[in-house]
């Protein structure tokens, strides 16, 4: 054999050596690029939960049966005042179903005639009293029953708190129970926290209020309870398994408002928020320390 043909030999064998080393280059080249590739996770519950961390201002919403604008504001991230106004709603605030919520302001909504009629009112005699038939004076006149009617609602119902104390504020915790979920502020899904506790375990308001919304038409919450503490703040308490309270109803701090459940969720807790004008905020700077 020539010379020139066994360094064409050797020249072929180096090169096939080379080739598995190629081959696991091009391998980890492809893994390495498909690693950096980032993967969108979306929350079923809450299809448009980081969108909504910013109120909707386009399009409309047609009020269902069940609906009240306080809800309507927590499950769009607006104020419910602001939406009123931007809807020409004004006290009472009352919608009907089949109404038109605009989040534009361009045709402005507003609901059937109601609290618009003129109120009759009984003439007036020059006593400033209302004119009566002629009464026997030997009765003494009772205070009528209506006027301490905010001091007649229910009284608030002892229950256990976590740390026997209120806030600063004159918040108290909602329930017992370790703290599970935290309320983040970068955008993601918990807009509030989660308490841990055993089914039908008491739900308490965590501050005065009334209740402006009681129901399970909000999905991602379940059986859900909203009161508005001022025209400031509401707070919300999601999951539970039975209501104990109705809409327009004015409940205590400290009172029992639901039992703890697992609706539209897969375990027992509570979902507690604080809402500041409409926008979510961390329940704890609000809470007593534990």
């Amino acid at each position: 054999m020539s010379l020139m043909a066994i360094r064409q030999r050797i020249s072929m064998g180096n090169r096939l050596a080379w080739l598995p080393a190629i081959a696991i280059g091009i391998l980890l080249a492809g893994c390495s690029s498909s690693q950096k590739t980032s993967v969108s996770v979306v929350d079923r519950d809450h299809p448009t939960t980081t969108q909504q961390r910013q109120p909707v201002t386009s399009g409309q919403y047609r009020v269902q049966r069940g609906d009240t604008l306080y809800s309507i504001a927590f499950r769009f991230g607006w104020d419910w005042k602001a939406l009123a106004a931007r809807n020409g709603i004004g006290a009472p605030y009352v919608i009907r179903p089949g109404q038109i919520i605009r989040f534009d302001g361009q045709g402005q909504s507003r609901p059937t005639a109601i609290a618009t009629a003129p109120v009759t009112r009984k003439p007036v005699t020059g006593s400033g009293v209302a004119s009566r038939p002629a009464v026997q004076p030997q009765q003494p006149v009772v205070p009528p029953r209506s006027q301490p009617q905010a001091a007649v609602v229910q009284p608030p119902i002892a229950t256990k708190n976590a740390s026997g104390a209120r806030s600063a504020s004159g918040w108290v915790w909602p329930a017992t129970g370790p703290l599970i979920g935290r309320f983040s502020s970068n955008g993601s899904l918990n807009k509030g926290i989660d308490i841990a506790g055993e089914l039908g375990q008491p739900v308490l308001a965590a501050s005065d209020g009334s209740v402006v919304y009681a129901g399970s038409g909000l999905r991602g919450y379940g059986e859900l309870v909203i009161i508005k503490h001022s025209d400031t703040y509401v707070s919300a308490y999601g999951h539970n398994r039975r209501l104990l309270v109705r809409e327009g109803q004015q409940v205590k701090v400290g009172q029992t408002i639901a039992e703890m459940g697992s609706t539209g969720t897969d375990r027992v807790k509570l979902h507690f928020e604080i809402r500041r004008q409409g926008k979510p905020v961390d329940p704890l700077q609000y809470l007593p320390r534990r």
